[in-house]
């Protein structure tokens, strides 16, 4: 889904380096030089993010954040001004600006800023719709209906009632996120926040400072006290994913937390005491890392109470794969209002027949594809689909060889295949795959493919 933004400042050339800065990272970019203008703009598109001047002609950037604040509680707003002072400020955070940034500033760190502001908005909507689902009994038939993923929806129902930690394992984009947020919305906790983070591409500093928090004055950038999301978490549920990518540095501290709750910000001597229940996840296996020596093992022990495999979709069967195409194609398209509203035989029969080594996170990334680039039609059919998707289901529908391989050899073919097919280039490979980037090269590694397109 495309994220939006809404720039609105006084000055042309601010507009023009912003606006072409957002767009080449992939954002829908609105502009706006007033206030007026930039009024009409959010009530029709209703942008994820605005990034507002202060120094506005007319009405002020203060006022305008105060009205938009008024009309729409979710209106996630990030300040800018020339001319920084404490108490425009506090007053720009008391009516509810996201973060307040002075002029000039880097954009790489502005881009950190906005990302890290629209994950916070989805996450405020996440929670309000699953608080919404907190009384439904049949949450967790959104997991599946086969007998095994029937049990697996027996198991999330009663974890849900436990505090103890979590440990959900399972191949990249196989829902573990979505598994915890059921968890969470399930539970006791439900009415919390629920808060998530990921260990994988962080320096080992940043992750500190997100997880505990940070004093003022901790380190060179450390201007002000900082909250770590152990205590947004307070009461609720924390998520962290990847927890295998930790570093050995900061995993003593994890653990101190998980046996007494409490911590230290960075820079800090002050204890913090937290109610949080931890749910981590992570799509390596920690018994080997462990005893490779990049896990703990004492940290592996506490984080392992609770554990709960999700199995990758090649192994839920075809009526399971059906289903899940069904409802995912569903539900993108109440998101994207257009787009074909069923699956022809065919389509579906390509969908069930491919390994799908991208897991959910591929189905729905070919999906929303399909939804995108062929709005005017009214079913999905074959020819609308991937090549990788219709050529591997192609290949192994007729009766031939392919139909005696493994399932490791269908992936490896398939990976080779999709590789090839962009020239050796990684990322387009790990996105048309619905895989990160790490798992596409421990999968080249397994199957020996690094030399393909070198």
């Amino acid at each position: 889904m495309t994220r939006t933004i809404l720039l609105v400042d006084d000055d042309p050339e601010v507009l023009r380096l912003l606006g072409r800065f957002f767009e080449k990272k992939g954002w829908s970019v609105q502009r706006a030089a007033e206030a007026t203008g930039a009024m009409e703009l959010y009530e029709r598109d209703r942008p994820d993010l605005v990034l507002l001047d202060i120094g506005l002609p007319g009405v002020s950037g203060l006022h305008f954040l105060e009205v938009v604040r008024a009309r729409d509680a979710d209106a996630t707003v990030i300040m800018l001004t020339g001319h920084s002072d404490i108490e425009t400020a506090v007053e720009a955070m008391r009516l509810g600006a996201e973060n307040f940034l002075t002029k000039p500033v880097e954009l790489s760190h502005l881009e950190v800023i906005a990302e890290r502001a629209f994950e916070k908005a989805e996450l405020r909507r996440r929670n309000r719709y699953f608080a919404q689902r907190q009384g439904d009994a049949h949450s967790t038939e959104a997991l599946g209906r086969t007998p095994a993923m029937r049990e697996i929806a027996r198991q999330v129902e009663i974890l849900a009632e436990s505090d103890s930690t979590v440990l959900l394992s399972g191949e990249t984009g196989t829902g573990k996120g979505f598994v915890a947020q059921l968890m969470h919305s399930l539970s006791g906790r439900a009415t919390n926040p629920f808060v998530e983070t990921n260990c994988a591409g962080f320096s080992a500093a940043f992750l500190e400072s997100e997880m505990f928090g940070h004093e003022k004055g901790a380190f060179t950038d450390a201007k002000e006290q900082k909250r770590g999301l152990f205590e947004v978490a307070n009461g609720g549920t924390f998520f962290l994913d990847e927890v295998g990518d930790l570093t050995l540095e900061l995993q003593p501290k994890l653990l101190k937390v998980l046996e007494s709750q409490r911590f230290r910000r960075l820079g800090g001597t002050r204890e913090i005491e937290v109610d949080v229940r931890l749910i981590a996840a992570t799509n390596v296996d920690l018994e080997r890392a462990v005893r490779a020596g990049r896990f703990r093992e004492d940290l592996f022990y506490r984080l392992n109470i609770l554990p709960l495999r999700l199995p990758p979709l090649r192994e839920r069967g075809r009526e399971e794969i059906a289903d899940m195409a069904v409802r995912t194609l569903l539900d993108l398209r109440r998101r994207i209002g257009h787009g074909p509203a069923r699956l022809s035989a065919g389509g579906l029969d390509a969908l069930v027949r491919y390994p799908w080594p991208g897991n959910i996170r591929e189905m729905r990334n070919v999906l929303e594809r399909v939804l995108l680039l062929c709005a005017d039609a009214d079913e999905i059919v074959p020819a609308h689909l991937p090549v990788e998707v219709t050529g591997s289901a192609a290949g192994r529908g007729g009766g031939g060889a392919d139909d005696e391989l493994s399932l490791q050899e269908v992936e490896r073919r398939h990976i080779a295949r999709v590789l090839a097919h962009h020239g050796g280039n990684r990322s387009r490979t790990a996105r048309t795959l619905g895989i990160s980037r790490a798992t596409l090269y421990e999968k080249l590694s397994r199957y020996q493919l690094e030399e393909i397109g070198r």
